[in-house]
């Protein structure tokens, strides 16, 4: 009883976060070139990689902490609400890559945003273009939730779904992947945990929830300082 309890609250803590956001991102809009420019140093770019139907607004706490820590952050237009096929999704952020000349990327993406990052490094210029990927509660091996969906965008996310199969068995970059995720995601029962990456778990309940949380941000920061003077920090 005590645990249907507490993951009962999760669920609820974990869409009033979303709703919070959702009106504070349409009442307080920033232009996303805002964050291509930090004063000082500057240090390895940042590509925002959000979930299904997010926007990069809802990463917003995490594009300011990189932000003020030297990082350019870049978003991806194209992907607006991020509705289309993983494939497609990848393949417009391989475009803006090579567009704006983009090396040694960390991408940050949340939930489908993590399956679209690995796709991307799969592909010929993401491959070598993005250095890793710190993916937070991302379905690697697909939510059992999804076939209870008729959408499209949703369904993809099927344990069953060939695509998704196919992206779970390639393993070749897992080493350059830190998925972090909850200790109870009511949106992937099955946990996030990648064969081969980094997995680092939060005592954060909630599939939105880690986003605004200071604990995801100590992990931001150990990322980046173990990364070294090669890598993205």
């Amino acid at each position: 009883m005590f645990r249907w309890s507490r993951e009962a609250g999760g669920w609820a803590s974990d869409y009033a976060y979303v709703a919070y956001w959702q009106v504070r991102n349409f009442v307080l809009r920033r232009d996303p070139s805002a964050y291509l420019h930090p004063e000082g140093p500057q240090r390895a770019p940042v590509v925002l990689i959000p979930g299904v139907y997010e926007n990069w607004q809802f990463l917003r706490p995490l594009a300011d902490y990189l932000f003020e820590r030297g990082h350019p952050v870049h978003t991806v237009a194209p992907l607006g609400y991020n509705r289309g096929a993983i494939e497609d999704m990848a393949a417009l952020v391989e475009r803006y890559l090579v567009e704006q000349g983009l090396q040694d990327v960390l991408v940050l993406a949340h939930s489908k945003g993590g399956l679209i990052g690995k796709q991307l490094m799969t592909l010929p210029e993401g491959g070598v273009r993005v250095d890793r990927m710190i993916a937070v509660n991302t379905p690697f091996s697909g939510s059992v939730y999804a076939d209870l969906f008729p959408l499209a965008s949703i369904r993809a996310f099927s344990p069953r779904d060939p695509f998704l199969r196919r992206l779970l068995g390639n393993e070749e970059v897992n080493a350059r992947i830190t998925s972090v995720y909850s200790n109870f995601d009511p949106h992937i029962p099955a946990g996030s945990h990648l064969a081969g990456a980094r997995n680092i778990q939060l005592q954060t309940m909630g599939h939105f929830r880690p986003i605004g949380d200071s604990r995801l941000l100590d992990v931001l920061e150990q990322e980046l300082n173990d990364a070294g003077p090669g890598g993205p920090a």
